[in-house]
């Protein structure tokens, strides 16, 4: 589990097919490769990877066919900034929100605009997950915890202090851009119980 919050950035310098010829391993350069483990998680711009080779400065993660069709990791170059998290452990400040690093769906921005020093980013994303958006409620947006500011159907913005804009990757959003999208996994369980087949249905019934 991650909470959102940016550890470091880390530059992709190497990307290959890996051994089963339909995964892919990424290798990237980050700054506290010597604290990694094998086998432990990473978020990888929001998505969560597990660490397969450690080779400080860098390290690997291999990326499944299903992530790569699912997230922007299918489409990134060697160059590109990533937005580095490692999971959390019991002594962790949980500051953000609960982040899994199970990529909902990519969503692509169709609009920046600044007040100030903060930049407010506009994002349209896919009509199913209208219910999972709402006001002053969490996303994350390339595996950066923010708070939704206004919602409509199938569009969202969020806002960057210049603090955001500086420390991960989302100060270098360009319209058009595309990005990971995990929506408040409290608000996918609660809806997952109230609509599956037999479910309770809200308010409940006396």
């Amino acid at each position: 589990m991650f909470t959102g919050l940016i550890e470091a950035t880390g530059t992709l310098i190497k990307e290959a097919a890996d051994t089963d010829g339909v995964s892919k391993r990424l290798t990237v350069q980050a700054p506290f490769c010597r604290e990694l483990t094998l086998g432990e998680s990473v978020s990888v711009n929001g998505v969560c990877l597990t660490v397969v080779e450690i080779t400080d400065p860098t390290f690997a993660v291999q990326v499944s066919p299903t992530t790569l069709s699912l997230t922007t990791l299918g489409t990134i170059s060697t160059g590109t900034l990533l937005n580095l998290e490692r999971s959390v452990t019991p002594a962790t400040r949980l500051g953000g929100h609960w982040v899994l690093g199970h990529v909902d769906a990519t969503g692509e921005i169709f609009s920046i605009k600044s007040e100030g020093d903060a930049h407010h980013v506009f994002i349209q994303y896919p009509s199913q997950y209208d219910e999972l958006v709402l006001p002053l409620g969490s996303v994350t947006v390339d595996g950066v915890s923010l708070t939704v500011v206004e919602s409509k159907k199938r569009e969202f913005s969020v806002t960057l202090i210049p603090h955001t804009q500086s420390m991960t990757t989302l100060g270098l959003l360009e319209t058009g851009q595309s990005v990971n999208l995990e929506f408040d996994v409290l608000g996918k369980y609660v809806k997952h119980l109230l609509t599956r087949e037999g479910g309770t249905s809200w308010p409940p019934k006396n």
